[in-house]
């Protein structure tokens, strides 16, 4: 089993200051694994990240709201992540993982709880494509629900699985840039596409995860390029989050401070900050 670095624990109080009910709209709980074991056969065991430590970095970042993105870690028990929301007082949404157990009562105990869309991971070290059968069976259920679907990619499944998904009619938010490397530049072919997918009203981006798309290390600062791109192709529908405590993130643990002011450098405009932290999630996670 592998398991995976803890976050920085000392968050720097960051330079720029969010606006009022700015949201981290990508961030983890994870555990305590005593009350809410890892699923035996996840991909990694992280050490835990529980509800407290999240509000404190929260807290320290002067952020409001957040969607707790439910991980492959937790597999698909949702106690972690309902439990987040029901004690965030409102100020928390949820995306859910599930699997073919999951019916209607299920769903609606989901919608119930917060819950406003299911991630599929594509990444290969997470474990790879899902069931193609079932995603499709899954966009069914999400297009009945309202609700979105959260893609976590890796570069390469935006050139083989372009054309799956632009046949899909449900929202989609892509996670991390599409995880990207910097360092095939801007005119690289997956990033390209991400562009073009970004024309259609279904798709939404999240700019985080520039630890992931940097090909240089601290500051990453080579991803804020990207950021810039994607932003100026859909501002009313990108997203940001902290991804919050960076989970298989390889050789460098960002500090999410720095992060914060990393997001400032991506988009300076105020305009464009109230945008991304403020409208965008309140629009799709219904705050």
């Amino acid at each position: 089993m592998k398991t995976t670095a803890p976050p920085d624990p000392n968050t720097r109080k960051p330079k720029f200051r969010p606006p009022p009910l700015a949201c981290d709209a990508h961030c983890h709980i994870f555990g305590p694994a005593a009350k809410f074991p890892y699923a035996p056969d996840a991909p990694y065991w992280p050490p835990d990240a529980p509800f407290e430590n999240l509000q404190k970095l929260h807290k320290t970042l002067g952020i409001e709201r957040a969607v707790i993105v439910h991980a492959s870690c937790h597999g698909a028990d949702m106690r972690v992540t309902l439990d987040g929301i029901a004690r965030s007082n409102g100020r928390y949404r949820g995306t859910a993982i599930i699997d073919e157990t999951y019916g209607e009562r299920e769903f609606q105990r989901l919608h119930d709880g917060g819950i406003r869309g299911v991630r599929f991971n594509f990444v290969k070290h997470l474990g790879g494509r899902p069931d193609m059968a079932f995603f499709q069976r899954t966009v069914e259920r999400v297009k009945a629900m309202g609700w979105h679907l959260i893609l976590h990619l890796d570069a390469v499944d935006l050139v083989e699985l372009s054309d799956l998904f632009r046949k899909i009619a449900v929202p989609m938010v892509i996670d991390h840039m599409g995880r990207v490397k910097a360092a095939d530049g801007l005119d690289q072919q997956p990033f390209k596409l991400l562009l073009e997918w970004m024309k259609h009203d279904k798709f939404w981006v999240k700019i985080c995860g520039a630890e992931r798309v940097s090909s240089i290390g601290p500051p990453f600062t080579d991803a804020v390029p990207f950021a810039r791109k994607l932003i100026e192709a859909a501002p009313e529908r990108t997203l940001w989050g902290t991804d919050w405590p960076h989970p298989n993130v390889g050789k460098h643990m960002p500090n999410d401070g720095d992060l914060m002011d990393l997001f400032a450098q991506m988009a300076p405009e105020p305009a464009l900050q109230q945008k991304i932290l403020v409208d965008n999630p309140a629009r799709l996670y219904g705050f």
